[in-house]
C-alpha cells in the first residue's frame, strides 16, 4: 500500500538546504500596496477572536517531537464539519503563526500549505523558517494542519505495526494472488479509516479546507487572503481563487498540480517525471561520484536499479532495524530522494549500500521519510490524510483491469516507477465516501495576479502543470514562472534569481513578466 500521490509534499524529507547563484530573464510591473491589515467591518458579527499561546509538542498524529523554539504561537480556529450546515457540528482547526519582525511595515499574514494531501503545517512552518526568513519581516508567517491531518480531526486508519505490513506489502503484483493482496491491504485500509474516522471523511474535501481558509483569513483580521501554496497547496490555492476571487491578495503556486489531469493521467505524469528526475540524478552520479552505483546512468543506469528491484521481489534485504526492505519500500525511498537534489547523496549511498553489500538500511529511512514513520516506529497520519483527501475530491475509481489495461504505457513511461504509480490507482476503490469532482474547478476572474512557479526537473508535479493552472486561473490572474532546476519546491531550493522574483512581489507588489525563466544554480 502507498500513498495515492497528488504532487506529495516531501519538504520535510527533502531538508530543503539552500542552493546557490542563479542566472534570472524577465520584466516587471506593480500591484498596488495591499491595505492594512485590520479586522473586519463588513464581514459578519461572528469573526471568531483567535486565542494565540505558546505552543506545546506535536501530537502524535502530527509526528510528536519538541515544542517549536523561539516565537511561535499557537490557536485554534473552529470550523462547520459540513458547509451545507454552518450551524451543526464544528471542528477544531490548529494554526500556528509567527509574528512579522517589522511590525511598521507590516503587511499582513502570508498563510502556507505545504502540500501532500496530508503534510502538517503545525510542524513543517517552524522546521523551514530560516527560508522564509525574508518574507517574515513585513508578514506572520501562518500555517495549520488542514482538516483530515494532524491536530484538525486528524483521520485515523491503521495502527502502527499494520502500516507497516501494508508498506511492505507487493505495490507491483505480477501474479493473480499478488493482485488479490493487495486489494485485500487495501480494503483493510479503507475500512479501518471508516471504522475509526467515517464521521469525518465526507468533509476532507479541498473545497471545505479552502472554505476554511476564508474563516481563517477573517479571523486574521485580513481583508484578503495572502497565501503560498506547494504541491498540492497549489490546488488548494486555486481552489481558493476559484471560490472567493475578490479576497485573493499576494498568492504563489508553486510546484503545481495540474487542474485538469485526472487521477490517471496524473499519476502517468508523475512516472514520467520521476524517471526524467532519476536520470538526472544518474547524470550526475556518474560525473561527480566514485564508483556511481547506476554506472554511466541512462538505459545501463535505469537496467541496474530495475535489476535490483526485481531481485527485492524475492530476496528482500536485511537492515539495522531488523525490518526487511522489500521492492515498495525501495521504489518508495528512491522516490522520496529524488524530491530534492539535497538528497541525491543519500540516493548513491543506499543504492551503493544495496547493490554492493546486500543491506537496504539507508533506502528504508529514505521511504520511512516519505511514509511519515518516526525511528520509534510510529507513523504520522499522513497516509490517511493524503488517501482521505484525494479520494474525496476525485470521483473517478480504478478497477484492477482498467491498471492492467493501461500499465504497458506507465511502463513506457518509467521502468522503475510506471507500474508502481499505475497500481496506486486503486487506492480509492472501495473507498466508502463518494468522490464529488471529476477535476478542481479553479477559473478566478477577477483575482489579483498569482505567481504559479514550475520548475523543469520536478518529478512530482511536471512543468507543465504550471502552465495549465495559470491557463485555466484565467487571463490576467496566472503568471507563470520557470526555474530550469531540479526538486519539488522551486522557492525552497534557494535560487537566488526564484528567490529575488517572489519576494518581489510578496513583499513589494513587483508583478513579473509572464513567462520568467530563472537559471539553475551553478
Amino acid at each position: 500500500m502507498h500513498t495515492v500521490v497528488r504532487g506529495a509534499g516531501a519538504l520535510g524529507l527533502s531538508a530543503l538546504l539552500l542552493a546557490s547563484s542563479a542566472g534570472c530573464q524577465g520584466g516587471a510591473g506593480t500591484v498596488a500596496e495591499p491595505a492594512p491589515a485590520a479586522p473586519l467591518t463588513a464581514e459578519p458579527a461572528a469573526v471568531q477572536q483567535l486565542d494565540w499561546h505558546a505552543c506545546g509538542a506535536p501530537d502524535a498524529a502530527q509526528g510528536g517531537g519538541t515544542p517549536p523554539a523561539g516565537d511561535w504561537e499557537c490557536a485554534t480556529l473552529k470550523a462547520p464539519l459540513d458547509y451545507a450546515k454552518p450551524n451543526g457540528t464544528t471542528i477544531d482547526l490548529a494554526l500556528i503563526r509567527s509574528r512579522a519582525k517589522d511590525e511598521q511595515h507590516r503587511i499582513g499574514s502570508l498563510v502556507f500549505n505545504f502540500g501532500g494531501p496530508g503534510g502538517s503545517g503545525i510542524t513543517t512552518l517552524p522546521a523551514l523558517a530560516e527560508t522564509y526568513a525574508s518574507l517574515n519581516t513585513r508578514y506572520d508567517l501562518v500555517s495549520f494542519d488542514p482538516r483530515g491531518v494532524g491536530a484538525s480531526a486528524g483521520v485515523n486508519c491503521l495502527d502502527d505495526k499494520a502500516m507497516d505490513a501494508a508498506n511492505a506489502i507487493d505495490d507491483t503484483p505480477e501474479t493473480p494472488e499478488a493482485v488479490k493482496a493487495l486489494d485485500e491491504s487495501t480494503a483493510q485500509f479503507n475500512a479501518a479509516c471508516e471504522r475509526n474516522s467515517g464521521a469525518v471523511l465526507p468533509f476532507v474535501d479541498t473545497e471545505s479546507a479552502a472554505r476554511d481558509m476564508d474563516l481563517m483569513r477573517q479571523a486574521l483580521g485580513d481583508q484578503q487572503l495572502h497565501y503560498f501554496g506547494i504541491s498540492y497547496g497549489t490546488q488548494l490555492g486555486g481552489v481558493y481563487a476559484h471560490l472567493f476571487p475578490q479576497q485573493v491578495g499576494r498568492a504563489v503556486l508553486d510546484s503545481v498540480v495540474d487542474p485538469t489531469k485526472d487521477p490517471a493521467q496524473s499519476s502517468l505524469g508523475q512516472a514520467k517525471g520521476f524517471q526524467l528526475a532519476l536520470e538526472d540524478f544518474m547524470k550526475a552520479c556518474a560525473a561527480g561520484v566514485p564508483d556511481c552505483p547506476t554506472g554511466s546512468g541512462g538505459a545501463d543506469g535505469t537496467a541496474k536499479v530495475t535489476g535490483l528491484l526485481q531481485s527485492l521481489q524475492q530476496n528482500p534485504l536485511p537492515t539495522d532495524s531488523g525490518r526487511r526492505l522489500t521492492e515498495s519500500l525501495a521504489v518508495t525511498g528512491i522516490a522520496g530522494a529524488l524530491y530534492s537534489q539535497e538528497t541525491w547523496p543519500a540516493l548513491a549511498a543506499g543504492l551503493t549500500e544495496a547493490m554492493q553489500r546486500g543491506t537496504g538500511t539507508m533506502l528504508l529511512q529514505l521511504a520511512d521519510g516519505l511514509l511519515g514513520r518516526d525511528p520509534s516506529g510510529h507513523y504520522n497520519n499522513l497516509n490517511a490524510a493524503n488517501r482521505a483527501i484525494s479520494c474525496v475530491d476525485a470521483k473517478q475509481r480504478y478497477s484492477d483491469q482498467d491498471v492492467e489495461q493501461q500499465l504497458p504505457q506507465f511502463k513506457e513511461a518509467s521502468p522503475v516507477f510506471g507500474a508502481f504509480t499505475a497500481w496506486g490507482l486503486t487506492g480509492c476503490t472501495g473507498w466508502p465516501v463518494a468522490g464529488r469532482t471529476d477535476h478542481p474547478e479553479v477559473a478566478a476572474a477577477g483575482a489579483a495576479p498569482i505567481l504559479v512557479v514550475g520548475t523543469t526537473g520536478d518529478p512530482a508535479t511536471p512543468v507543465e502543470g504550471a502552465r495549465t493552472m495559470a491557463q485555466q486561473l484565467g487571463g490576467g490572474v496566472g503568471v507563470t514562472v520557470t526555474l530550469q532546476g531540479e526538486g519539488h519546491g522551486g522557492y525552497n531550493t534557494g535560487n537566488p534569481c526564484l528567490k529575488t522574483v517572489v519576494d518581489a512581489y510578496l513583499l513589494d507588489g513587483k508583478v513579473p513578466a509572464d513567462g520568467t525563466v530563472c537559471g539553475p544554480s551553478e
